[in-house]
Formats: structure tokens, C-alpha cells, sequence
């Protein structure tokens, strides 16, 4: 028996396959306990929720401490069953119950959970890259504005933004440096000619597969793996999609550093410019190579 969820803001709709039955419970821990007691009279072993927001962070730990199989499912897959199904309706009962079948159909859908401290890791990265977007934002707008209080405004914002940005990244290296095996893997990223501390960073908390992966699993999560598309008699064409934006972007920029101060990785761009290639697909195909090095 498989279980599904759809986590709201204040409820947990749950549904069970294949029996169908659902109930609702509380987004707290009251609810979250008689979930799990249900559950497990239910005889309930994989239990799957989308992975939307934080509301379900609470209840994801509770199962996980549990014993249950937990799976969290990239959203877009959960449509794609439903379009599947040729299902229209949408219900937050009707979405625990779809969640509930793909559950039970899809057996790759539970994968070890991240940790504790490997999510604190991955919100801390995230909040360093959204102030350094915002920092970004007010730098273009002080561009923009010829006001001089407007313009004191913007600089007295981007001052305040540094500052955040810089304790949060101090954050971020107090935690790393005091885990032996995250230094010890930064440690190895930053010795690679392209791989900075902050890139070295985004692939300690965002890539944690890292090392653990074949090279095609890791470009793949990467979002770095050519994905061939080919119909009828129309030349087959190959394109990177998918993966995890922020790790693809932080390796891009890794590459324009490697094709000037690595000598084998800027030969090897050198060649596939010669070729013909354009200079993002000889970046992209650098980013890639730095993935396997690091890997």
C-alpha cells in the first residue's frame, strides 16, 4: 500500500492506493501524529508528496523518522501522470489521490531524503544566490535614477544587501568547514582550475549526488546532459534541458574561468571552436568535462 499527500498551508490531504480512501488532517504536529498512526494501521510503506514549498518540511521529517519510504516528486512528473490518466479535475482530495497511484506505479519516486543539516545547507545557498539577484536589481536601477535621494536610497540598500549576502556566506563556510567530509570534498572542488570557493559551494549544497554518480547520472542532474531529439527523417538534434538551474549556471561560469587558466580544458574549447562549434556549445561541453573532473 502507497500513500500520497498534498500539503497546503494549514492541511495535509492524504489518500491511500489502491484503495482510494483519503482524510484530512492538520498541518501541525497533533494532525501530523494521527497521520502517522493511520498510516501505519494502514499498513502503509512509500509515501509520496510533490515538492512544493516548504509547508510539508515538517511532516516529510516525522515520516522519514517513522520508518516510511519518503519520496518527493518533481511536480511537473506528478502532471504528466495526470495527463496521462486524462484526468482534468483538480481537487486537493483528487491530487492526493493522483500522488497516491504514482506512488504506487512509480518505484523510482523514493530516493534518500536529504538530511537535516543538508537542507539548512541548500535554504542558506538559496538565500545567498536570491540577495545577490537583489543586489543586481538595485545596481541597475541606481543606473537608472538621476534623483539624488533616490540614488542614496539605492546605495544605502545595496550596502544593507552586502551585508546580509556576507553573513550568510559566512554561514555557509562555518557549516561546510565543520563538517569534516564537506571540507574535505570543497577542498577537492576548489583544487580544480575553474572552481572557485563560491562555485565549490553551490555544488557542495545543491549537488550532494556529487562522487556518488556515473558521469551521465551527474551531467543529467546537472542539467548539463545533451538530450537527443529526432522524428521521422529530420536530422537528430541534441540540447541540454532539465537539472538544476543554479548548479548548470554556477559550472557555466566555471568554464569561462577554465578556458583561460586551464591549459588541457582551454585546448580542448580551442578545438571545438575551430570545428565550428559556437562558443555557448564549446562552454557547455567545458562545464560538462569540469562535472566529470569533479565527480
Amino acid at each position: 500500500t502507497a500513500a500520497g499527500i498534498d500539503a497546503g498551508q494549514r492541511f495535509l490531504d492524504v489518500a491511500l492506493a489502491p484503495s482510494g480512501k483519503t482524510f484530512r488532517v492538520p498541518n501541525l504536529a497533533s494532525g501530523i501524529a494521527t497521520m502517522i498512526a493511520r498510516l501505519t494501521a494502514a499498513g502503509v510503506t512509500r509515501v509520496v508528496l510533490e515538492a512544493i514549498g516548504s509547508y510539508a518540511q515538517t511532516a516529510v521529517a516525522a515520516l522519514t523518522e517513522a520508518g516510511f519510504q519518503v519520496g518527493i516528486v518533481n511536480p511537473r512528473r506528478i502532471k504528466a501522470f495526470r495527463d496521462a490518466e486524462g484526468r482534468r479535475a483538480k481537487t486537493d482530495r483528487l491530487d492526493a489521490q493522483l500522488i497516491a497511484r504514482f506512488a504506487l506505479v512509480m518505484t523510482d519516486a523514493v530516493r534518500p531524503l536529504p538530511s537535516a543539516e543538508q537542507q539548512t545547507l541548500k535554504a542558506l545557498s538559496l538565500r545567498r544566490r536570491q540577495l545577490t539577484e537583489m543586489i543586481a536589481m538595485e545596481k541597475t536601477r541606481l543606473k537608472q535614477t538621476l534623483e539624488p535621494l533616490l540614488m542614496e536610497s539605492h546605495r544605502a540598500t545595496i550596502a544593507e544587501l552586502a551585508a546580509q549576502c556576507e553573513r550568510i556566506e559566512a554561514e555557509l563556510a562555518r557549516r561546510i568547514a565543520d563538517d569534516t567530509e564537506l571540507a574535505r570534498v570543497s577542498r577537492i572542488l576548489t583544487s580544480i582550475p575553474g572552481i572557485g570557493t563560491r562555485i565549490a559551494t553551490v555544488l557542495v549544497t545543491d549537488l550532494p549526488e556529487l562522487g556518488h554518480r556515473d558521469r551521465k547520472s551527474i551531467a543529467s542532474l546537472a542539467g548539463l546532459a545533451p538530450h537527443v531529439s529526432q522524428s521521422g527523417n529530420a536530422p537528430p538534434r541534441a540540447a541540454i534541458a532539465g537539472g538544476r538551474p543554479c548548479v548548470r549556471t554556477s559550472l557555466y561560469l566555471a568554464a569561462l574561468v577554465a578556458v583561460r587558466h586551464n591549459p588541457k580544458l582551454r585546448d580542448d574549447y580551442k578545438a571545438m571552436r575551430n570545428q565550428g562549434k559556437p562558443a555557448k556549445v564549446a562552454l557547455i561541453a567545458v562545464a560538462r568535462k569540469i562535472l566529470v573532473i569533479a565527480n
